[in-house]
């Protein structure tokens, strides 16, 4: 079945396993922007527990409302270098930081200009350290609906949406603070390498 999904910041660990286990991802790309979403945020396990790592927007127009695929990242901060130093801290004593650290840097070296695109390139980064090649496509208008044929998942997008309890694997700083739960799917692949795919084809969705 193909899933109707919003593409995220490095997206979640749930919203990586229900890609990873269909068919087929639409991405939804004629819908407005919202505040406090997985858009322009990851969350990653630092060394003081749970952290956000948030991309700064651009003013959004008229009346706060601009389409997703429109909205502009603000370069004028140097934000990209703050949230690789960030996971530096939080995951170069992993098992598979230096592994995977050529195919993620680079997205923190180049400048783009809108959110959507940078998105679609970490997910793309995502994919390929899990060596996957999920075959994607793009939304061509606003539907509040889908047919039977299309499983929406948009809703997975709000940070504030309930998320199932995922069976815990080693994290870099779990004896302090204990397992957290549906991170970044860079925390479960700097901790797993290898095994995060099998990881998240486990997960009952």
């Amino acid at each position: 079945m193909s899933i109707l999904i919003h593409p995220a910041y490095f997206p979640a660990i749930t919203t990586m396993a229900i890609i990873a286990q269909s068919e087929q991802v639409l991405f939804e790309k004629c819908d407005n922007f919202q505040k406090q979403t997985f858009r322009n945020r990851m969350y990653i396990y630092s060394p003081n527990g749970k952290q956000m790592l948030s991309i700064p927007i651009k003013h959004l127009g008229i009346n706060g409302r601009q389409l997703y695929r429109d909205v502009r990242i603000e370069n004028d901060f140097q934000w990209q270098k703050q949230h690789w130093k960030s996971l530096e801290a939080a995951y170069r004593t992993s098992p598979f930081f230096e592994f995977y650290e050529d195919e993620i840097v680079h997205l923190f070296e180049k400048k783009h200009d809108f959110l959507y695109d940078l998105n679609i390139a970490t997910f793309t980064a995502i994919s390929d350290c899990l060596q996957i090649e999920p075959t994607f496509k793009f939304t061509e208008e606003f539907n509040t609906d889908t047919n039977a044929e299309v499983a929406d998942n948009r809703k997975l997008i709000i940070a504030k949406t309930a998320h199932p309890n995922l069976e815990p694997y080693p994290q870099v700083f779990q004896e302090k603070h204990g397992f957290i739960n549906n991170l970044s799917t860079l925390d479960l692949l700097f901790n797993e390498g290898p095994n995060a795919l099998t990881y998240l084809e486990s997960i009952s969705l």
